[in-house]
């Protein structure tokens, strides 16, 4: 999970790409990355290790000149969290000048590197597979290239084999120096990615396309449409827009977990509202906490903030039981899942959250979280309301057990960390120290994402264990459970 967007304009860009790499903060902490170019081609980047606010200064963002960017906010899942060198975007000087971000996971890594360095005869110097991905596509542009200049189907052509070679989710946004901006998405558009567009005072257009409709609301660009699985998108200098479908078969299974955690609630991912999803959420957990909750043991809902809000207001309401905020929440601490390292993840909670001792004494409690993961923050936050003064603990999740490995761009390598692999719900109850769990059935988070919409699928494969492209293997999930840590 990363965030990402690219802007076309008519005077300099720099400015409005940090502030929409603000808005996409939540979608990764570790790293950051502005590149930047002038129509004579000259490309300008910046990038660094942190947060947007604390990684460019003001020299940097006066160094990142042009009409034409993208930015990238970076949470590691293939790679090292830690590593500078592997913060996006990633360049390569040919042909033309290319710079590259993506957000997702390729899963195909081991033979795209043999295939680049034995058949290409190109040089990875990091273990990023976005590095992989600008290498496969600036090699297939320079096999599409037929005369001096280039135009929009030969850009289309080099995507068209980008997606015959990559296997995996990925929302792509590129920079071709001296030419326009591209941007494509997996032939399953697990990964999220919508376009959008202005007029200029001059009469020309301008153009964004980035990972949350937020960015478009914050910038007054009026929303064309999502990009569509297997399609790219290519924006030429003059601002014309070009559009092809490049892969021969497509079918839409966004990722659930956008909808569950990842995502804003304030955003709109392929024509569905993450707010109202989260809303309906909370409706159908309500039936299942009904069903299998004792009457009489839950005297307030609480939700764990901020994701779980939603959820948990329509549990309440639906459930006819007092809704309380029980927890604080420091808002100057980054999101815990998303944070490298068990350790950290711990220490975290604590620093995150602080749980008020009016609100729970002597209660019997339900705590709504969005999800349980790894259980690690589940754990203290359920002994933070014993130690407040709790009488009792029930302990509910609005998604599913999360019960095998997420490859598809989420930090979930092995199922040895997940607290629900191997273990009863009893069992999970045992561990986490809570006096019931209730989970969202797995049918239920389908149809409450998907109702009303024209969505028929959706990737959970971290509920079910159905990987919607179709290739991953157990021997591929070995081999990630045994090179990968979170």
């Amino acid at each position: 999970m990363c965030g990402i967007v690219g802007m076309v304009g008519r005077g300099s860009v720099n400015q409005e790409i940090y502030d929409s790499l603000l808005l996409l903060q939540h979608r990764g902490q570790d790293s950051t990355g502005i590149a930047t170019a002038e129509r004579s081609g000259v490309v300008h980047m910046a990038k660094a290790k942190g947060q947007v606010r604390e990684a460019f200064r003001t020299r940097d963002m006066r160094s990142l000149l042009g009409d034409i960017g993208l930015g990238h906010v970076r949470y590691a899942t293939k790679g090292t969290a830690s590593s500078e060198e592997e913060a996006q975007p990633f360049y390569v000087n040919a042909p033309y000048g290319i710079v590259l971000v993506h957000n997702g996971n390729l899963t195909n890594t081991r033979e795209l590197t043999g295939e680049l360095f034995h058949k290409d005869r190109r040089h990875l110097n990091t273990s990023s597979d976005t590095e992989l991905l600008v290498n496969v596509l600036a090699n297939e542009l320079q096999s599409s290239i037929s005369g001096l200049e280039l135009d929009p189907e030969q850009v289309f052509q080099a995507v068209t084999r980008v997606h015959e070679r990559v296997e995996g989710s990925y929302a792509t946004i590129a920079l071709i120096a001296g030419y326009g901006l591209l941007a494509f998405r997996d032939p399953f558009g697990i990964r999220p990615l919508i376009l959008g567009t202005r007029k200029h005072e001059d009469g020309h257009y301008e153009w964004v396309v980035t990972s949350e409709s937020l960015v478009l609301e914050n910038g007054e660009f009026e929303v064309v449409r999502d990009v569509d699985p297997g399609e790219a998108v290519f924006i030429d200098l003059e601002g014309r827009l070009h559009t092809k479908q490049c892969a021969p078969e497509t079918q839409l299974a966004p990722c659930s977990f956008e909808y569950v955690y990842l995502a804003r609630p304030d955003s709109v991912m392929n024509g569905i509202s993450v707010y109202e999803a989260r809303l309906r959420m909370g409706d159908r957990l309500a039936d299942t906490i009904a069903k299998y909750t004792p009457e009489g043991t839950i005297d307030v809902v609480m939700p764990i903030p901020d994701s779980s809000r939603p959820a948990a207001m329509q549990v309440a309401r639906k459930l006819g039981i007092e809704y309380r905020e029980g927890f604080y929440k420091n808002r100057y601490i980054g999101r815990t899942f998303i944070m490298p390292g068990q350790a950290v993840r711990k220490k975290s909670v604590r620093q995150k959250l602080n749980a008020m001792s009016s609100e729970f004494k002597g209660k019997n409690v339900l705590l709504i979280d969005d999800s349980i993961v790894r259980g690690t923050t589940s754990k203290e936050i359920i002994q933070m309301a014993r130690d407040a003064g709790a009488k009792s603990v029930t302990f509910a999740s609005a998604a599913p057990p999360v019960r095998y490995p997420h490859v598809y761009g989420i930090n979930m390598p092995s199922r040895h960390e997940l607290v629900a692999h191997g273990r009863t719900i009893p069992e999970i109850a045992e561990e986490l120290g809570a006096d019931f769990i209730v989970y969202q059935e797995v049918e239920d988070l389908k149809a409450a994402i998907i109702e009303g919409s024209d969505l028929d699928d959706l990737d959970m494969s971290c509920f079910d264990g159905r990987y919607v492209t179709g290739t991953v293997s157990d021997e591929y999930l070995a081999w990630v459970e045994g090179s990968q840590e979170s």
